[in-house]
């Protein structure tokens, strides 16, 4: 449902800057507005003009109805409810990053940091080891 929508969201949104964009400049911003031609009738200013309004129209009804599916399925939570993330793993040693399996990378690269602040300090200075 909510693929046939933005479809139809899409159509009106490229026929309305169509419409708009054929239609005559009455402040001449650009330098470009007026001249004889295809836009030298009023009718055709008014139709464009009532053409623009409709699809207006039709962009705001299909913009509410895009947000009130987007929030259909959406259920209330609470942030004070969540199960903090637990901190009683034990500190091992560094372990290259896995790829994940469930949330992103930003939550692997978290949880990898964290298991490297949780490694003790060493002692003393440390002399660099040849591999």
């Amino acid at each position: 449902m909510q693929t046939v929508v933005i479809v139809i969201h899409l159509m009106i949104v490229a026929t309305l800057i169509g419409v708009v964009l054929l239609q005559k400049s009455e402040g001449g911003g650009l330098g470009v507005g007026g001249g004889a031609g295809f836009m030298s009738s009023r009718g055709t200013a008014n139709l464009l003009t009532r053409t623009t309004g409709f699809l207006a129209v039709g962009f705001f009804i299909t913009s509410l109805l895009l947000s009130w599916l987007a929030s259909y399925d959406r259920k209330p939570s609470s942030i004070i409810d969540a199960n903090p993330a637990s901190q009683s793993q034990p500190a091992g040693p560094a372990t290259p990053i896995s790829p994940p399996t469930s949330g992103g990378i930003l939550d692997s690269l978290k949880k990898a940091d964290e298991r490297q602040q949780n490694q003790p300090a060493p002692s003393g200075p440390q002399a660099p080891q040849s591999q």
